[in-house]
């Protein structure tokens, strides 16, 4: 996350810096976000208002002179303390020399007779012990001339932090304190619009474990909290009913640390998806969505998908029974699948979470059979045009215009057999099964993010 008085470069994944500075606003924190970066990562950049919490520079000014005060009062203070401290040690230690002088000169006084040469003598050798006396007591005289001028500053010190403090006023920590929940609800909201864009490039494979078959589905949870890493593995494409839960993923990568739940109706195909604690997978030899609850170890809701075609009737070119594949974006759950009325065309609808119920579909006019695989980011079908090494993402079909194009963007097939890809929109990245290998893919999204107050 960067900072940046008064100005703000935006930067576009993959590509040089755009050369477009926008100005900061006068009040309120501004967010704007450019693509999200090659290596997966987010920008975000926060600019900061001239006019805003930089305004309180004066008061921050007089807060440090009055700090350099309090400094400068507490040293003078120091030393006058030390040097009191000697003095009087000084004063006591000529006490007794005081006094002798002074009965001395009672008895010179009462009797001048009896003030010979050598009385004399020895008055003036006591009044020159004393002599060293008469710096301390003009240095007392200073100090006290320095203890007024303390009390002094002491006292302007004090009107001045009343003033500051006035000026500041009794809720100031308060309006802090908003600022800072108001700029944590732009930064969420720049994390939940810079998820959403156009997919202009895949990165290269991260293999995270080789493990299983040459089949299978492994995922997180697209929807639960961040602080929530848990890895749900499924081996194998079909009449599969065991679904392993890792705690984090480092206890997937080393194999440790897993529940097992065992499904009351086998799968089919590898096209699961986990969304909101639930599993949702197609029933094995039927088009039936069934959505499994892992913390009750049960099935809320079973339903069949209209017309959809199952038992490799329609499945993805590496067959599989991948007749009909569950995903999930940032706007919910989805359904790809194919049914005889659409001749084999891929068909993909928005789906309740809750009933399973179908809200709207999109014949995208793609030959299902021609698909290596696809995924959903953002309402957007990607379609990769083959399964085997060489593949690319071939075909980009937009629900929000009922639109397509021909796309070309590189896709690094590793391990040469992918039997399962989707998009984990909370981590913005591509979960892959390739040849029994659990590969990750980061993806660059572009897209532009207008603010005019708030976003």
């Amino acid at each position: 996350m960067r900072f940046i008085p008064g100005l703000l470069l935006l930067l576009s994944a993959g590509s040089p810096a755009m050369q477009t500075l926008f100005q900061s606003p006068d009040e309120g924190w501004q967010v704007y976000t450019s693509a999200q970066a090659p290596d997966g990562k987010c920008l975000c950049t926060a600019v900061i208002p001239v006019q805003g919490t930089c305004s309180r520079d004066l008061r921050s000014h007089q807060l440090r002179q009055l700090m350099e005060k309090v400094q400068n009062i507490s040293q003078s203070m120091e030393v006058l303390d030390l040097r009191t401290y000697r003095d009087l040690q000084y004063v006591r230690n000529t006490e007794s020399l005081m006094k002798g002088l002074d009965s001395r000169l009672k008895v010179a006084a009462e009797s001048q007779k009896s003030l010979n040469a050598k009385s004399f003598q020895e008055l003036k050798d006591k009044m020159t012990e004393l002599l060293p006396l008469m710096p301390v007591l003009d240095q007392y005289k200073s100090d006290t001339r320095l203890i007024v001028h303390l009390k002094e500053e002491v006292r302007n010190l004090s009107g001045s932090l009343l003033a500051i403090q006035e000026e500041m006023g009794a809720y100031d920590y308060e309006e802090l304190q908003q600022r800072v929940l108001m700029l944590e609800a732009r930064l969420h909201a720049c994390m939940q619009k810079l998820g959403c864009g156009k997919l202009t490039g895949v990165s290269n494979p991260i293999t995270i474990r080789a493990s299983g078959s040459r089949f299978g589905s492994w995922m997180t949870d697209t929807m639960t909290p961040s602080a929530d890493s848990r890895v749900w593995y499924m081996d194998g494409y079909y009449k599969g009913r065991r679904v392993l839960e890792f705690r984090t993923l480092n206890d997937f990568v080393t194999g440790q640390n897993f529940v097992q739940h065992l499904l009351p109706h086998p799968w089919a195909g590898t096209g699961h998806v986990v969304f909101n604690g639930s599993l949702y997978y197609n029933k094995y030899q039927s088009n039936i969505a069934v959505k499994y609850h892992f913390r009750s170890r049960s099935v809320l809701v079973q339903r069949s998908l209209a017309g959809a075609g199952y038992n490799n009737t329609f499945p993805y070119s590496w067959g599989g029974f991948s007749d009909i594949d569950f995903m999930v974006d940032e706007s919910g759950l989805w359904a790809v699948y194919t049914t005889n009325q659409n001749a084999g065309n891929i068909v993909v609808s928005r789906v309740d979470p809750q009933t399973l119920e179908v809200l709207h579909s999109w014949d995208t006019g793609y030959p299902k059979r021609s698909a290596g695989e696809s995924f959903m980011i953002c309402g957007t079908l990607y379609v990769t045009n083959s399964h085997l090494a060489g593949a690319k993402i071939y075909f980009a079909y937009y629900t929000n215009t009922s639109s397509y194009e021909y796309t070309d963007i590189p896709f690094h097939n590793q391990y040469s057999h992918i039997s399962m890809l989707d998009y984990n929109p909370r981590e913005r990245v591509l979960y892959t099964w390739n040849n029994g290998h659990q590969v990750i893919y980061n993806v660059t999204l572009f897209h532009v993010i207008k603010t005019s107050g708030e976003l």
